[in-house]
């Protein structure tokens, strides 16, 4: 990571969590264990956290509602790109060699051009973000009880 940097002033977000494999070899990578905790956790924060939410007001639920709308929205679109992405340079790798490359290794240099990002590692860290703002926003548009009638 930090020789990468010094060398050709260049590091691949991500590229550590997706190489290292715990708790033995050719198992889950450590991006893979960072996408189900990532979900558990908020899964987690919402069974507990709930009884918060019962007191919002409708305009700011309105507007909590349209942000997690658009949050799910940005995050899916950014799933599709990383998709997409990832299965053209599969397609363009077979297609001008004939062999299968690498697909722990493929990065695009996205957004910027110093700091690429690991296409494995994004698409599981989006796809993470679409399943999460997505059951908030699910969450957010289920009529809830109020606390007074939970206590009876």
């Amino acid at each position: 990571m930090i020789q990468d940097w010094n060398e050709d002033g260049k590091y691949v977000m991500g590229e550590v969590l997706v190489q290292t494999q715990v708790p033995f070899e050719n198992f889950a990578n450590l991006s893979t264990w960072l996408f189900f905790s990532t979900i558990i956790g908020w899964y987690c924060v919402s069974r507990i956290g709930w009884k918060r939410t019962t007191g919002v007001h409708s305009y700011r639920m309105g507007l909590l509602q349209l942000m997690l709308l658009g949050f799910t929205i940005i995050c899916f679109y950014e799933v599709l790109w990383n998709f997409t992405i990832l299965n053209a340079e599969i397609t363009s790798h077979l297609v001008l060699s004939g062999t299968t490359p690498d697909i722990d290794a493929l990065a695009v240099e996205y957004p910027d051009v110093l700091r690429p990002w690991n296409l494995i590692f994004a698409t599981k860290v989006w796809l993470a973000g679409t399943i999460i703002s997505g059951h908030a926003f699910y969450l957010s548009t289920k009529p809830r009880k109020t606390l007074e009638e939970m206590e009876s």
